[in-house]
């Protein structure tokens, strides 16, 4: 029989055992070893039958087990010490109450918008990196003290959990979630009644949503439900899972994440009395209705929608994650346009002023799609990309919204990646380190950084690395049978075939990892082009290779599920089967077994298409090598001492099956004449002395610049802070004097002309630190010197006369305007680099309260007939 209805029993603890309860709920435990353990302790078994989730194992532990507790004095005294210390983590003095910056405090809150947060696989509300970068932003926030808020949604589904049918087809389960079993509560009013955020919907419909607060250390994670009684049966369904749907579901999803993820922020700071955010980060375009909420609050003060805008801009940060156009969020115009104005959400604001703010109005662009990422870029004065060539691929991919500039001046940053170590670093690993340096020496360093105390690895014999390498390994091979055998009696197999299971990996065996979602442009089956040359590295009698590979493909993609089902098929060949395996259901759990115990990390990727790629991050903080394509993070800090690079064949015209076949070469040259040699070159000790000097120097060298903690000082410090001092700046008054300006250079704008240019030398040739004297004439229509910047440009030029390395000189005006009210501006060019050289001018807006020269997207240049010397060229 099936039960009518569901309620969760949950435990009385007796009065001694009660900090049990708040250990529980604060996601603390998820990262912090001793909490752990301490819950472990009180039912070991329990505590495995339980997922580790220390709700689940509270709500099933006898009532016998609990009074026996009560009376253990050293398992009470365990809890008191656990307990003290999570207090003093929530109340102490952290990084960012001890630092200060010269252009004033730091933001009072911050708030952190994204679709997903992988916290915890207790907490299952991810499907991939985006997610897990979002919890680690938010643990790395709270082991900082930065006064994060997060919010996203609670998905009653989460993601998919994925199995294999026999024939190694992806299939998809949806369990539901019951919050109530998950360690999140129920934001409630002072009288008990849960607060509800509504959003309006076309035809008099409304859309309404619970918020669950899941506390992550320090920081609050607001998540809104849709599943209440008050909603029809499609609004009860918008938040059932992640990344599902059609069209208006995902609308409906981002209009509630943004508009109704900035009420549930005003009610919670309400309730709580948590200090209001300056700062509102948007994490991916999924987001960017926030803009359009705040935009209303400031409308319903009075405040037109223009100067709203701009006060929104000053305090908004918006994080792209995507080097793919087909990565982002579009929607019909009219779709968007009938969730918007009268008769449905933000009625005071201007449908055709929202529609603007997202519609590809730009060369290139499709006028009739709105497009989120666009949004959240109009909307915020500061952006990012997520790795140093991640941002230069955006501000390549984007550069339509600054016409006139080259790419390298789009307004667009980067910060790179980084994870969370305490997460993702195995307790083996760690307490090595601990011996060295002590516990708390060793938690700053995950935490917090700091080459100095990673240094402390050099002193770690040889001997010791590679018996923690071997220990890893092992764990590993004891992990992946367990779920191999769970893996194939899904897929209908009896115990007695699975007997070749027992023999699946050796701990003493080159082990190569390979896990993460499967989008076609990260290649799963590159390492399958030449599978008998595969076949032979798997079964290399002097130097075999075993490989581990999970993932999960989106469950629309038939192409991902495809390649799925391809790799599955050569790894059941009982030829190669006890060497390579592949993993369903790849999540946090999993990935906490896996990266530790591989030797090596593989990825793959089309280059430049992998934003970041933060799973290599976390396999090197355990001692993994990485062997990467030069993409992502690998790109910019790839030493020979951390791995090896794949060279890749991304010529123009590149072929795609020829590029693979030669990229999967070099695939395999490198592990059959590099890494497997160097794995198993033992000294007279009987140990790889250059490999375990690799694992060292990746660990003591790298492993500072991968942190979760590195990457949220740099947010606090570039983006945070300039963003709540512009906030400030932007009062109302300041709002409407900046929106009236930007409309006034707006309007004169195709008046404003570089008339003609004039230098002291005339000889294409010139001596190296000798300076030109540069003289132009302009036309500035109704503006004033005030309201521009004339800039001489200078550089290298290429064979094309673009220059490149360029560096600008503002020139003054010398005297007022002439009679035809023609200004004339000065200055030096200094000619400061040897060989092709080469320089123009230009106008730009300028304005104390703008945060970048190419803000408003405007600039005038020379024409062919500007004068003599426009791009003249010193060689």
């Amino acid at each position: 029989m099936k039960a009518i209805r569901r309620f969760t029993v949950r435990p009385v603890l007796p009065d001694p055992l009660r900090p049990l309860s708040d250990l529980a709920r604060n996601l603390r435990w998820s990262w912090h070893a001793e909490t752990r353990e301490l819950f472990q302790a009180v039912d070991p078994e329990g505590w495995r039958a339980a997922g580790c989730d220390p709700v689940r194992l509270l709500g099933s532990v006898s009532g016998t087990r609990l009074a026996e507790l009560a009376r253990d004095r050293r398992f009470l005294r365990r809890l008191t010490a656990v307990a003290d210390d999570l207090d003093d983590y929530l109340r102490g003095r952290r990084w960012y109450q001890n630092h200060s910056l010269p252009d004033g405090d730091l933001p009072a809150a911050v708030a952190y918008f994204s679709p997903e947060f992988g916290v915890t696989a207790a907490l299952p509300q991810y499907s991939g990196g985006l997610g897990i970068l979002a919890g680690d932003h938010l643990k790395a926030a709270s082991d900082l003290g930065v006064p994060l808020i997060g919010v996203g949604l609670l998905y009653r589904h989460g993601y998919f959990r994925q199995s294999l049918s026999r024939d190694g087809w992806q299939q998809e389960h949806y369990p539901l979630l019951d919050p109530n079993e998950m360690p999140v509560s129920l934001l409630r009013q002072p009288n008990g009644s849960p607060v509800r955020v509504s959003l309006a919907l076309p035809a008099g419909r409304c859309l309404h949503a619970h918020i669950w607060v899941a506390q992550v250390g320090r920081v609050p994670l607001l998540m809104l439900d849709s599943d209440v009684e008050e909603n029809g049966p499609s609004e009860r369904d918008v938040t059932d899972r992640l990344y599902g749907g059609g069209s208006e579901h995902r609308l409906l999803q981002e209009m509630l994440l943004g508009i109704g993820g900035v009420r549930a922020v005003r009610a919670y700071c309400e309730l709580t009395g948590h200090p209001a955010p300056e700062v509102f980060h948007t994490n991916e375009g999924h987001a960017g209705f926030l803009g359009l909420e705040r935009i209303r609050e400031l409308s319903e003060e009075g405040v037109e929608f223009d100067a709203a805008l701009e006060a929104v801009r000053a305090g908004t940060v918006f994080t792209t994650h995507t080097p793919v156009p087909a990565g982002i969020d579009r929607f019909d115009r009219e779709l968007v346009a009938r969730h918007f104005g009268d008769g449905a959400e933000l009625p005071g604001v201007d449908v055709e002023r929202v529609l603007q703010l997202g519609l590809e109005t730009y060369p290139g662009g499709e006028p009739n799609l709105f497009n989120m990422a666009v949004m959240g870029l109009r909307l915020a004065q500061r952006a990012n990309g997520v790795s140093t060539l991640h941002g230069a691929v955006s501000r390549g991919m984007f550069a339509g919204l600054w016409p006139g500039f080259d790419a390298d001046e789009v307004p667009i940053t980067s910060i790179t990646n980084g994870v969370h170590a305490p997460t993702w670093v195995a307790p083996e690993v760690f307490r090595l380190g601990a011996r060295r340096i002590g516990t708390q020496r060793a938690e700053d360093a995950l935490s917090v950084g700091g080459s100095q105390r990673w240094d402390a690895v050099g002193e770690i014999a040889d001997s010791e690395i590679w018996d923690l390498r071997r220990e890893l390994r092992e764990q590993l091979v004891t992990e992946v049978r367990t779920r191999l055998r769970a893996s194939w009696r899904q897929r209908g197999a009896g115990s007695a075939e699975l007997g070749w299971i027992d023999g699946v990996l050796d701990p003493d065996i080159l082990t190569i990892g390979f896990a993460r979602r499967v989008p076609s442009y990260k290649r799963l089956t590159l390492m399958l082009r030449d599978r008998d040359r595969l076949t032979e590295m798997l079964l290399h009698p002097e130097r075999p290779v075993q490989i581990v590979v999970a993932g999960k493909a989106h469950p629309a993609d038939d192409g991902g599920k495809r390649l799925v089902r391809e790799l599955v098929r050569f790894s059941d060949d009982p030829r190669v089967r006890h060497r390579i395996v592949f993993l369903p259901d790849y999540g946090m759990g999993m990935a906490q077994k896996l990266y530790p115990g591989c030797d090596v990390w593989l990825n793959n990727p089309l280059r430049p298409l992998e934003a970041c790629g933060t799973s290599g991050m976390k396999a090197a903080l355990n001692g993994c090598l990485n062997l990467s394509v030069l993409d992502g993070w690998w790109d910019e800090w790839y030493e020979p001492d951390f791995g090896w690079a794949i060279p890749t064949a991304d010529g123009p015209a590149m072929d795609e099956d020829r590029r693979d076949d030669l990229e999967a070469n070099a695939l395999y040259e490198l592990i059959e004449k590099r890494v497997a040699p160097r794995f198993y070159d033992r000294g007279a000790n009987g140990l790889p002395e250059r490999w375990v000097e690799m694992v060292r120097r990746t660990l003591a060298n790298l492993g500072p610049k991968v942190l979760a903690g590195r990457m949220v000082r740099e947010y606090v410090e570039r983006l945070y802070a300039p963003a709540a001092l512009a906030h400030r700046s932007l009062t109302t008054d300041a709002a409407r004097e900046l929106a009236g300006w930007k409309a006034r250079v707006r309007a004169a704008w195709p008046r404003v002309a570089v008339d003609h240019v004039e230098v002291d030398e005339a000889s294409g040739v010139a001596e190296l630190g000798s300076t030109l004297a540069l003289r132009v004439r302009v036309a500035l229509g109704d503006l004033q010197p005030e309201d521009v910047e004339v800039q001489a440009v200078a550089g290298r030029v290429d064979t094309d006369d673009r220059l490149r390395d360029a560096q600008t000189v503002p020139l003054k005006p010398a005297g007022g305007p002439d009679q035809q009210g023609r200004w004339v501006y000065e200055g030096p060019l200094t000619l400061d680099r040897t060989g092709p050289f080469g320089y123009t001018v230009r106008i730009l807006p300028t304005h104390r309260l703008l945060a970048a020269g190419a803000d408003l997207g405007l600039v005038a240049l020379p024409t062919e007939a500007t004068g003599e010397g426009a791009g003249v060229l010193m060689r």
